[in-house]
Order: C-alpha cells, then structure tokens, then sequence
C-alpha cells in the first residue's frame, strides 16, 4: 500500500510540474532563439545601466531577434525583452523597435509597449514583449532566452 501511494503521490508531482507551454513564449511571430549575452556596466557603452531608472538598448547580431532592451529597476533587478514587436513577425522592412523613456516603439505598427512589464500600451494585438533572463554577478549582467 505505501508503494502505492509513494507513486501516485510521484505521478501526481510529475504531471502537475509540467505545462503544455513549458514556460517558452507561445508567441507565432516571434521563434525561441538561444543566446547568451555578457555586458560590463561599468564600461563605456553601459554605463547607465549604473543607475536605476536607465536603459540601454542593444542591436548586436545575435542579441535577440531583433535587439534587446535593459532596464535597472534598482541596481538588484534589472529587466530585459526582445526589441521585435510581438504582434507581427520580423521582417528587413520593419527593424526593432526604438525606444524613448520606458516605452518601446515599432515605427511600422504604431504599437507602444512598456519595457518595465512589457504590456502593450498603444495599438493593435495579443501578444506582449517578450522577456528574457538578466542575472546580475558584480560589474557583469548576462542576458539569456
């Protein structure tokens, strides 16, 4: 009997840790891309990432799809998502959106969205930005999918 029990209770466990999403981003127009990128704040080209309230936005081939944005909530948590719109598929005619204070802009839908919950905040569609891991050890933050 306690046999049993231990495996129901181990299917119970297993069944209820997984998800028909697995945690990825059901988003149709943007594809999960894995990535990995290493920045200094303290450098340069970061350096307002110092600073809670600032964001950087990076454009590097290999950063996300189209880009990612980094915003420091409070030098502890710091936030980042995909520069693509997430209501259209990327495309050479529409580049990543820009940005201007924590609003995230795609020139060719008009969609506005906030880069601190990454919500939609103007336009059209379903999907909101999509986020990825930012983890933080000393001067480096490392941003990954």
């Amino acid at each position: 009997m306690k046999r049993f029990l231990f495996f129901s209770l181990l299917s119970i466990l297993i069944s209820g840790c997984s998800s028909s999403d697995d945690g990825r981003n059901n988003n149709p127009n943007l594809v999960d891309i894995n990535f990995q990128y290493r920045l200094n704040i303290e450098s340069a080209e970061f350096n307002q990432l110092q600073f809670p309230g600032n964001q950087v936005a990076i454009y590097y081939e290999g950063v996300g799809i189209g880009g990612v944005v980094v915003y420091n909530v409070n030098n502890d948590l710091y936030l980042a998502f995909e520069l693509s719109d997430p209501n259209h598929v990327p495309n050479p005619d529409c580049p990543g959106m820009t940005m201007n204070g924590i609003e995230a802009t795609c020139s060719c839908e008009d969609n506005v969205y906030n880069i601190l919950t990454g919500e939609q905040v103007k336009g059209n569609g379903d999907y909101a930005m999509k986020a990825y891991r930012v983890e933080k050890n000393g001067r480096f933050l490392t941003i990954s999918n």
